[in-house]
Protein backbone atom coordinates (compact mmCIF):
# COMPACT_ATOMS: atom_id res chain seq x y z
CA UNK A 1 0.00 0.00 0.00
CA UNK A 2 1.61 3.52 -0.80
CA UNK A 3 1.94 5.61 1.52
CA UNK A 4 -0.51 9.17 2.35
CA UNK A 5 2.72 11.07 1.42
CA UNK A 6 3.91 9.17 -1.59
CA UNK A 7 0.30 9.78 -3.35
CA UNK A 8 -0.24 13.82 -2.10
CA UNK A 9 0.32 15.65 -5.43
CA UNK A 10 3.38 17.92 -5.37
CA UNK A 11 4.85 20.12 -8.07
CA UNK A 12 7.10 17.42 -9.66
CA UNK A 13 10.47 18.37 -9.06
CA UNK A 14 10.22 16.79 -5.89
CA UNK A 15 10.84 13.41 -4.88
CA UNK A 16 9.31 11.61 -1.69
CA UNK A 17 12.30 9.67 -1.49
CA UNK A 18 14.10 12.55 -0.44
CA UNK A 19 12.66 13.90 3.04
CA UNK A 20 14.84 16.68 3.39
CA UNK A 21 13.66 17.88 -0.30
CA UNK A 22 9.94 17.02 0.45
CA UNK A 23 9.96 19.11 4.37
CA UNK A 24 11.44 22.10 2.18
CA UNK A 25 8.46 21.94 -0.40
CA UNK A 26 5.21 21.09 1.87
CA UNK A 27 6.59 23.41 4.94
CA UNK A 28 8.75 26.48 3.19
CA UNK A 29 9.24 26.91 -0.28
CA UNK A 30 6.59 29.72 -1.66
CA UNK A 31 5.58 30.66 1.68
CA UNK A 32 5.96 34.80 2.26
CA UNK A 33 9.06 35.46 4.13
CA UNK A 34 9.53 38.53 6.48
CA UNK A 35 12.22 38.27 8.45
CA UNK A 36 15.85 39.62 7.77
CA UNK A 37 17.59 36.64 8.80
CA UNK A 38 15.81 34.33 6.79
CA UNK A 39 16.47 36.38 3.56
CA UNK A 40 20.11 36.28 4.68
CA UNK A 41 19.82 32.93 5.23
CA UNK A 42 18.34 31.90 1.62
CA UNK A 43 20.59 34.45 -0.05
CA UNK A 44 23.80 32.61 1.13
CA UNK A 45 22.16 28.85 0.77
CA UNK A 46 21.39 30.05 -3.35
CA UNK A 47 24.97 31.29 -4.03
CA UNK A 48 26.09 28.54 -2.93
CA UNK A 49 24.03 26.22 -4.73
CA UNK A 50 25.57 27.85 -7.84
CA UNK A 51 26.27 25.20 -10.42
CA UNK A 52 24.99 22.47 -7.76
CA UNK A 53 21.84 21.00 -6.64
CA UNK A 54 19.66 22.56 -4.19
CA UNK A 55 19.15 18.86 -2.77
CA UNK A 56 23.43 19.14 -2.08
CA UNK A 57 22.50 21.87 -0.32
CA UNK A 58 19.89 20.74 1.52
CA UNK A 59 22.10 18.54 3.28
CA UNK A 60 24.64 20.73 3.93
CA UNK A 61 21.45 23.52 5.61
CA UNK A 62 22.37 23.06 9.31
CA UNK A 63 26.31 22.73 8.54
CA UNK A 64 26.13 26.27 7.12
CA UNK A 65 23.93 27.59 10.00
CA UNK A 66 26.43 26.65 12.43
CA UNK A 67 29.62 27.49 10.27
CA UNK A 68 27.82 30.76 9.66
CA UNK A 69 26.47 31.79 13.01
CA UNK A 70 23.04 31.16 12.54
CA UNK A 71 22.94 33.37 9.43
CA UNK A 72 23.58 36.31 11.32
CA UNK A 73 24.44 39.21 9.06
CA UNK A 74 25.92 41.19 11.41
CA UNK A 75 28.38 38.44 12.35
CA UNK A 76 29.10 37.15 9.25
CA UNK A 77 29.77 40.79 8.24
CA UNK A 78 32.77 41.17 10.53
CA UNK A 79 34.58 37.97 9.15
CA UNK A 80 38.49 38.06 8.66
CA UNK A 81 40.38 36.46 6.66
CA UNK A 82 42.01 33.82 9.00
CA UNK A 83 37.90 33.10 9.49
CA UNK A 84 37.06 32.64 5.96
CA UNK A 85 40.56 30.63 5.61
CA UNK A 86 38.97 28.66 8.00
CA UNK A 87 35.16 28.54 6.69
CA UNK A 88 37.26 27.33 3.05
CA UNK A 89 38.46 24.25 4.75
CA UNK A 90 35.13 22.97 7.09
CA UNK A 91 33.70 19.87 5.13
CA UNK A 92 30.13 20.46 7.04
CA UNK A 93 29.86 23.51 3.88
CA UNK A 94 30.64 23.79 0.10
CA UNK A 95 34.04 24.39 0.27
CA UNK A 96 34.26 26.98 -2.25
CA UNK A 97 35.99 30.04 -1.46
CA UNK A 98 35.10 32.31 -3.89
CA UNK A 99 31.22 31.76 -2.48
CA UNK A 100 31.88 32.02 1.18
CA UNK A 101 34.18 35.39 0.23
CA UNK A 102 30.79 36.71 -1.07
CA UNK A 103 28.77 35.68 1.66
CA UNK A 104 30.91 37.92 3.99
CA UNK A 105 30.81 40.45 1.29
CA UNK A 106 27.03 40.11 1.02
CA UNK A 107 26.43 40.43 4.63
CA UNK A 108 28.07 43.90 4.56
CA UNK A 109 26.19 44.86 1.67
CA UNK A 110 23.06 43.48 3.64
CA UNK A 111 23.57 45.94 6.83
CA UNK A 112 23.97 48.94 4.19
CA UNK A 113 20.45 48.07 2.73
CA UNK A 114 19.13 47.52 6.20
CA UNK A 115 19.54 51.03 7.13
CA UNK A 116 19.10 52.63 4.13
CA UNK A 117 15.59 50.89 4.18
CA UNK A 118 14.98 49.52 7.39
CA UNK A 119 15.20 45.93 6.84
CA UNK A 120 15.96 43.84 3.86
CA UNK A 121 12.37 42.82 3.65
CA UNK A 122 11.20 46.45 3.52
CA UNK A 123 13.62 46.70 -0.14
CA UNK A 124 13.56 43.42 -1.69
CA UNK A 125 9.45 43.25 -1.41
CA UNK A 126 9.24 46.28 -3.45
CA UNK A 127 10.05 44.73 -6.41
CA UNK A 128 7.16 42.70 -6.97
CA UNK A 129 4.98 45.41 -5.27
CA UNK A 130 4.70 44.11 -1.77
CA UNK A 131 2.91 41.09 -2.56
CA UNK A 132 3.30 38.00 -3.81
CA UNK A 133 3.56 37.30 -8.17
CA UNK A 134 1.08 34.41 -8.08
CA UNK A 135 1.34 32.11 -11.34
CA UNK A 136 -0.53 29.32 -12.64
CA UNK A 137 1.83 26.58 -14.19
CA UNK A 138 0.50 23.15 -15.03
CA UNK A 139 3.98 21.73 -16.03
CA UNK A 140 7.93 22.60 -15.05
CA UNK A 141 8.25 23.70 -18.73
CA UNK A 142 6.71 26.63 -18.43
CA UNK A 143 8.47 27.85 -15.33
CA UNK A 144 10.89 30.99 -16.28
CA UNK A 145 14.29 30.57 -14.93
CA UNK A 146 13.82 34.76 -14.68
CA UNK A 147 11.21 37.24 -14.66
CA UNK A 148 11.59 41.02 -15.38
CA UNK A 149 11.10 41.41 -11.18
CA UNK A 150 14.35 38.85 -11.05
CA UNK A 151 15.91 40.98 -13.59
CA UNK A 152 16.01 44.23 -11.63
CA UNK A 153 16.10 42.78 -8.50
CA UNK A 154 19.75 41.43 -9.46
CA UNK A 155 20.70 44.43 -11.51
CA UNK A 156 20.06 46.46 -8.35
CA UNK A 157 22.21 44.17 -5.83
CA UNK A 158 24.89 43.93 -8.30
CA UNK A 159 24.84 47.81 -8.17
CA UNK A 160 24.72 47.75 -4.33
CA UNK A 161 28.16 45.65 -4.45
CA UNK A 162 26.76 41.51 -3.85
CA UNK A 163 28.16 38.94 -5.70
CA UNK A 164 26.69 35.20 -7.08
CA UNK A 165 23.31 37.12 -7.41
CA UNK A 166 22.53 36.43 -11.11
CA UNK A 167 19.01 36.81 -12.28
CA UNK A 168 18.61 33.10 -12.10
CA UNK A 169 19.86 32.87 -8.68
CA UNK A 170 17.37 35.99 -7.76
CA UNK A 171 14.33 33.87 -9.40
CA UNK A 172 15.36 31.04 -7.58
CA UNK A 173 14.98 33.78 -4.06
CA UNK A 174 12.05 34.70 -5.12
CA UNK A 175 10.76 31.55 -5.71
CA UNK A 176 11.70 30.31 -2.10
CA UNK A 177 10.76 33.44 0.14
CA UNK A 178 7.22 33.61 -1.87
CA UNK A 179 8.00 36.56 -3.87
CA UNK A 180 6.49 34.46 -6.57
CA UNK A 181 4.07 31.67 -6.17
CA UNK A 182 5.32 28.85 -8.58
CA UNK A 183 3.66 25.63 -7.47
CA UNK A 184 1.84 23.65 -10.29
CA UNK A 185 -1.42 24.49 -10.02
CA UNK A 186 -2.34 20.94 -8.89
CA UNK A 187 0.39 20.61 -6.21
CA UNK A 188 -1.27 20.63 -2.98
CA UNK A 189 0.48 23.48 -1.79
CA UNK A 190 -0.70 25.74 -3.97
CA UNK A 191 -4.39 27.03 -2.91
CA UNK A 192 -2.40 26.66 0.42
CA UNK A 193 0.14 29.32 -0.57
CA UNK A 194 -2.82 31.32 -2.80
CA UNK A 195 -4.53 31.50 0.58
CA UNK A 196 -2.08 32.46 2.74
CA UNK A 197 -0.34 35.23 -0.08
CA UNK A 198 -3.78 36.78 0.51
CA UNK A 199 -5.22 35.85 -3.04
CA UNK A 200 -8.37 34.21 -1.51
CA UNK A 201 -10.51 36.88 -0.21
CA UNK A 202 -7.84 39.46 0.31
CA UNK A 203 -4.48 40.44 1.57
CA UNK A 204 -2.98 38.56 3.97
CA UNK A 205 -2.16 40.92 7.28
CA UNK A 206 1.83 39.57 6.98
CA UNK A 207 2.16 40.53 3.64
CA UNK A 208 0.40 44.69 4.63
CA UNK A 209 3.74 45.44 5.67
CA UNK A 210 5.32 44.62 2.22
CA UNK A 211 2.44 46.80 0.69
CA UNK A 212 3.39 49.67 3.05
CA UNK A 213 7.13 49.26 1.99
CA UNK A 214 6.48 49.32 -1.46
CA UNK A 215 4.69 52.86 -1.34
CA UNK A 216 7.59 54.06 1.01
CA UNK A 217 9.99 52.35 -1.62
CA UNK A 218 8.26 54.54 -4.55
CA UNK A 219 8.72 57.80 -2.38
CA UNK A 220 12.34 57.42 -1.62
CA UNK A 221 12.90 56.50 -5.64
CA UNK A 222 10.72 59.47 -7.02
Amino acid sequence: MRSATATIKRCSWVSAADPLMLQYHDREWGVPVHDDRKHFEFLVLEAAQAGLSWAIVLKKREGYRRAFDGFDPEKVARYSVRRIEKLALNPEIIRNRMKIEAAVRNARTFLKIQEEFGSFDSYCWRFVDGQPKLNRWKIMRQIPATSVQSDAFSNDLKRRGFSFVGSTIVYAHMQAVGMVNDHLVDCFRYPEIQQRSGSIGGLDPLLQHGRDVQKNAKRVFS
